[in-house]
């Protein structure tokens, strides 16, 4: 990559992708920042001129997604890294959930992201390569009652980026899955759907609200040093659990799903194949 990197931040305007967006600016590099609402990218675009594009952008549709990566590639005349971290969150259990409800969330968190996806590969395979980072979960190798469907989102995400990693590296494009812990990002505010409480569900959705808790989440910018250093790693991991505490709960519950399969093992072992 070139000393002055492009990058190409989805979800830029808040959260993780505003503090992204800004890191890259700080360290000399030029970004396209894509967001729904760009007015909030505004006073940052006035104080780093010709470094920053906002780029108005819905990835939910997939042909606004080809035509911006088109014009992001005509601003900077390449994309080194690509964050697809554009996202929200539905929040209810299975049964409350309307069709149209799961589809708009899909369509924004897994969707989306295998749109921008597709659009940037064939830039990033033309020039000889690039990264991409896709922002999952630290959750999204278990479910969880009341945010079932978006670890279902995050998961699938997950899936696919393992597939996609293999398929590109052969044009030295490096995939990463960023498996976040949790940020004070505005997720559960701004970025939330809520589905109609049924009264069936009352003492759970009590007791997942407790566990949840209260605690004020870190500041997405605390997140900066770890998305830097990864950036300029030569050969940079598959998959980073980003969060000291997030690491910790993710190899417990990974351990706790080893642990299970091993108890069944004599169950498993019985069917051939």
């Amino acid at each position: 990559m070139s000393h002055t990197r492009v990058w190409f931040v989805t979800g830029a305007s808040r959260g993780l992708g505003r503090a992204f967006t800004e890191a890259a600016l700080a360290n000399g590099d030029r970004v396209i920042a894509a967001a729904r609402n760009v007015e909030p990218l505004d006073r940052l675009a006035e104080a780093h001129p010709g470094r920053l594009v906002p780029l108005a952008l819905d990835v939910t549709d997939r042909r606004a997604v080809f035509t911006g990566v088109e014009q992001a590639v005509a601003a900077f005349g390449r994309l080194d890294i690509v964050v697809n971290n554009a996202g929200a969150m539905l929040y209810g259990m299975v049964e409350e959930a309307t069709e149209e409800q799961i589809r708009a969330h899909l369509d924004v968190n897994f969707f989306g992201a295998v749109w921008v996806a597709q659009a940037v590969v064939p830039h990033l395979r033309a020039q000889g390569g690039g990264r991409i980072l896709q922002v999952t979960s630290m959750g999204s190798g278990v479910g969880m009652a009341t945010v079932g469907f978006y670890g279902a989102g995050k998961a699938a995400l997950d899936s696919v980026s393992e597939a996609l990693a293999m398929e590109v590296a052969g044009f030295g494009i490096e995939v990463t899955i960023l498996q976040m812990g949790g940020y004070n990002t505005g997720l559960f505010t701004t970025g939330m759907t809520t589905t109609e409480p049924m009264s069936e569900y009352r003492d759970l959705r009590s007791e997942m609200e407790q566990m949840w808790g209260d605690d004020v989440s870190p500041e997405p910018s605390t997140v900066v040093p770890t998305l830097l250093e990864l950036v300029a790693l030569p050969d940079p991991p598959r998959r980073l659990i980003v969060g000291s505490e997030s690491f910790g709960h993710v190899l417990a519950m990974e351990q706790s799903r080893i642990d299970d399969y091993l108890k069944w093992e004599h169950l498993s072992r019985l069917a051939p194949g």
